[in-house]
Formats: structure tokens, sequence, C-alpha cells
């Protein structure tokens, strides 16, 4: 199997690279997460110390959309926030998702990707230069560049916690 790159064919060249790495990423989440039961989806870990595969799931949609709206130079609508949010719950922890199944997180994220797509044939490789906003506690500046490869890094990241929770998930039982 031959692994590549390719960015999509209405994008500018880099713009569709970096495209490619969060569509590549969101596939390989598909991947990790195929066959999961509902109850394999809500578990926290040993003694139900960490996030569950929802929680991160969902924290990485709520991520992403905050940087398509960033990319787009627009506040995130309070309506998306309510449906998507909130970041954190008032515990500095990943608000608590149970219950929710694997069917219906992935396709809301899959609508999340959707629109980076369609934000992603508009930009252009000189627009990657764009400076914006982000973080919640204290504002730091980023290229959209760097956000772009950020949604992917950021997704894999958590991909190797979900690996974590399917390895000690597959031990218990």
């Amino acid at each position: 199997m031959l692994y590549d790159l390719q960015g999509e064919i209405d994008m500018s060249p880099i713009v569709g690279m970096l495209y490619a790495a969060v569509k590549e990423n969101s596939q390989r989440l598909q991947a990790i997460i195929e066959g999961m039961s509902q109850e394999e989806v809500d578990y926290k870990g040993p003694q139900h110390h960490f996030n569950s595969t929802a929680q991160l799931i969902k924290h990485v949609m709520y991520v992403d959309l905050n940087w398509v709206y960033r990319i787009k130079g627009l506040p995130l609508p309070q309506s998306l926030k309510e449906q998507y949010g909130p970041m954190i719950d008032e515990n500095n922890r990943l608000p608590m998702v149970k219950g929710m199944s694997l069917n219906t997180l992935m396709s809301t994220y899959e609508g999340v990707l959707s629109m980076l797509k369609e934000l992603c044939t508009q930009l252009t490789d000189a627009d990657l230069d764009r400076v914006v906003i982000f973080g919640h506690e204290n504002e730091k500046q980023a290229t959209i560049r760097w956000g772009l490869w950020h949604m992917a890094d950021h997704s894999r990241y958590h991909q190797a916690h979900i690996n974590q929770l399917r390895k000690w998930y597959r031990k218990q039982e």
C-alpha cells in the first residue's frame, strides 16, 4: 500500500497538502475506533480516571471547529458553542460525554471536516501566512499554516490516547 499526501484538485498545493494531513488523520481515527461498542466508547480507563473515546472525539471536533472559524476570521457563533462545546468544564477537564453513539459523534465530526474542506478550497497558499489568535487562557498567535498542521497533529495526539483506552478495555474483558 502506498501512502502519500496528495492535495485535493480544487485546492492550492500547500493548502491541499495540509488539508490532506487532516483528512488522513480523520480516516486513521475511523480505523482506530472501528467496531467499538457503546460501553467501550464511554470507557474511561482503569479506575475511570481518564477521558473516554467519546470525550476525546468531541474535544478534537470542537478544537477543529474553532480553527475553522478562526481561519474564516469569524467568532464561533454562540449556537455552535452550545451545540459542540464547551472546550472544558467548570473543573478544567474535558466535558463528560456519555451515551452518545460513535455514529453520531463521527457524523458530527465529518460535518466539521466538510466545513474545513469547503474553507480550504477558498484559501490560497499566500493565505497561509495570515496570523490568527488562538488559545482560551492566554492569547497566542499562529499562522493559518500552523493551524492546519495543528489540527492534524492534535487529532493524532489524541488517537494515541484512544489506542491506549482500547488496550486497557480489551485487558479487562
